[in-house]
């Protein structure tokens, strides 16, 4: 639904000169392309000309910021259907210990991309595979069966192969890992290996959490990352079992990243704390600005500190599915995990949608339908004649409950009823010519053979 500016609660209020950096950032990949870009999504093209415009923009404060968001861009409410809300939750970078080595205390791998993973479609070596559709493992030249889930690769499927990365204390650590996407894992030494999300073995994502709540182990409203590990901690048999109820499996890449760097999105650019999100990549493209505002737990569990910002679609992930719905980046640690991790809110979203894209300016060159047939029909056979002809024969209708009448059949059609409707024509009668016998010719008996 488009919207006005002045309509949008905590617009003026925003620091949009970090969004815009945030933007131009996105803008990168955008303006690269040479040709336009394969998916048919009209708002992939459409961004190339903002993007452009940020590109060769010289903006130093927040008034010229809104300034250019509002020159390039038109303000759209979005949501899905029968909701007024959107929802989102919160993501991170973790930071956790682990070897390059295994030992007793670090000895759960961290696996790249086994090289016998197909995607049809998609060339092996392509640099991060989709993280949805089916996936496949070869056996012998031709034979494709599904990969393997969670549980066979936990009990060795495929150990021994020299696709560890790293090595780390626990199943759980690797398990938050694949479902924040990357890592910074802190070697013995104080270097740090740097991970990505790389490929996943072709099942769907099952939120643990969700488990936990419909086997009424942790009340929904407790629901938090920081739960599902303090049960898991506790639980440690119960926590292979849960662990193995979502069959997916997510392989990384080691990257070259300082320590300073951010983790890099989808987009393949790095994200920016507090102002990139991750998006259903079905239903957007990357680089799309969205208004987010609504009362979030950021500041503790009971918080409802009002959070309305311009965010920048950099990323996505499997669970995040549907319009309104975005992962909120914050950044990398401890802290920034215990904020992603108690965040499951609603929230509004207001999509930023490229100039030449606005309907309102392009609705003058709309085609309009074209003129219903019942109306041509109409002026063929006009209501009034159609009346005269259904017009009643002088008998007085009968009422429900009087004598002739069936309180159960359907009423009879009146003469206003009856002139809404065309009456079809009378079907032709079937005329046979008969036949006319050739005294010359002489008739074949075909054998009819029956197959048995």
């Amino acid at each position: 639904m488009p919207a006005q500016w002045s309509e949008i609660a905590g617009w003026g209020d925003d620091d949009q000169l970090a969004a815009f950096n945030t933007f131009r950032t996105s803008c990168r990949p955008i303006v690269a392309q040479r040709t336009a870009p394969a998916d048919s999504k009209p708002l992939g093209s459409s961004l190339r000309e903002p993007c452009r415009a940020a590109r060769a923009a010289e903006i130093s404060d927040a008034a010229q910021a809104r300034n250019f968001f509002e020159r390039h861009f038109v303000p759209l409410q979005i949501s899905k259907i029968g909701d007024s809300d959107g929802f989102v939750t919160g993501y991170y970078e973790p930071v956790i210990d682990g070897s390059r080595t295994p030992s007793d205390v670090y000895n759960v791998p961290v696996y790249k991309r086994p090289s016998n993973l197909f995607v049809r479609g998609v060339k092996q070596s392509a640099s991060g595979l989709p993280n949805k559709g089916q996936v496949f493992r070869k056996i012998g030249r031709r034979k494709l069966v599904p990969y393997y889930d969670r549980a066979e690769i936990e009990d060795g499927a495929i150990a021994g192969r020299g696709l560890e990365i790293c090595w780390l204390k626990s199943q759980t650590d690797l398990l938050f890992t694949q479902i924040q996407g990357s890592a910074r894992v802190k070697l013995e030494d104080g270097s740090t290996v740097r991970i990505n999300y790389d490929a996943h073995n072709g099942y769907p994502y099952t939120p643990v959490g969700r488990v936990l709540i419909d086997r009424g182990i942790v009340p929904k409203e407790q629901m938090s990352m920081q739960k599902i590990r303090q049960w898991m901690d506790e639980n440690p048999d119960g926590a292979k079992e849960l662990r193995r109820q979502n069959r997916s499996y997510v392989f990384f890449r080691e990257v070259n990243l300082s320590d300073k760097d951010e983790a890099v999105g989808a987009q393949g650019v790095a994200l920016t704390p507090g102002r990139s999100i991750a998006v259903d990549k079905a239903l957007h493209v990357y680089g799309t600005p969205f208004f987010i505002e609504g009362a979030l737990p950021i500041e503790s569990e009971q918080s409802a500190t009002p959070f309305r910002r311009l965010m920048v679609a950099q990323d996505t992930g499997s669970a995040i599915v549907g319009p309104a719905r975005a992962d909120l980046y914050f950044g990398a640690g401890a802290e920034a995990g215990q904020i992603s991790g108690r965040l499951r809110h609603p929230a509004r979203f207001v999509l930023l949608l490229p100039n030449s894209l606005d309907p309102r300016m392009h609705a003058h060159t709309m085609l309009l339908p074209a003129e219903r047939p019942s109306a041509k029909i109409a002026k063929l056979f006009p209501p009034k004649e159609l009346a005269k002809e259904a017009a009643p024969s002088g008998k007085a209708e009968a009422k429900p409950g009087e004598a002739g009448s069936d309180a159960s059949s359907k009423p009879q059609p009146t003469a206003t009823s009856a002139a809404a409707v065309v009456p079809l024509p009378e079907a032709r009668p079937q005329m046979h010519a008969p036949q006319r016998r050739h005294p010359h010719r002489r008739h074949h008996h075909r054998r009819v053979h029956r197959v048995r």
